[in-house]
């Protein structure tokens, strides 16, 4: 019997592909409406999906791109308190990044913010963004006085 997943089933596949199953699994996938049978009307249903979401990871990764032009030419900067030979205190957080990035109408999630050395220096660091798994932009932050 072959039917077309309609999520994630263990073992077996992953959302809309055509598997083929023994007839008594494919009964409980469809009872419990995890697949559907394949069928002629069925498969075009699932080519306009695919076609649908292809389109729109299309539009999502232009998007990505447009905002990495953004970002990379933008400078945050921000003013911090020094103590002696010019220590300063605390760091830069993902959060006050994400902050300073939305008052320049630049909306990020922080988990895509990576920081790997904690910036607690004057002067300017880069920080990369991982917008897609393909968009991947830095973002220059100064520190002064």
């Amino acid at each position: 019997m072959k039917v077309i997943l309609l999520e994630d089933v263990k073992k077996h596949g992953k959302k809309g592909e055509i598997i083929n199953v023994k007839d008594g699994y494919g009964n409980y996938l469809i009872n419990n409406k995890l697949a559907v049978l394949e069928t002629k009307g069925s498969k075009k249903i699932l080519d306009m999906q695919n076609e649908a979401a292809a389109q729109k990871a299309a539009i999502y990764l232009k998007e990505c791109q447009e905002l990495k032009n953004k970002i990379e030419k933008l400078t945050l900067n921000f003013k911090v308190k020094t103590g002696k030979d010019d220590q300063v205190f605390g760091s830069i957080s993902t959060k006050q990044i994400v902050l300073e990035l939305k008052k320049n109408g630049i909306d990020v999630d922080k988990r895509k913010i990576n920081i790997e050395t904690p910036i607690n220096t004057l002067g300017t660091t880069k920080v990369e963004i991982n917008l897609h798994k393909d968009v991947v932009c830095n973002l220059k932050v100064h520190l002064e006085k």
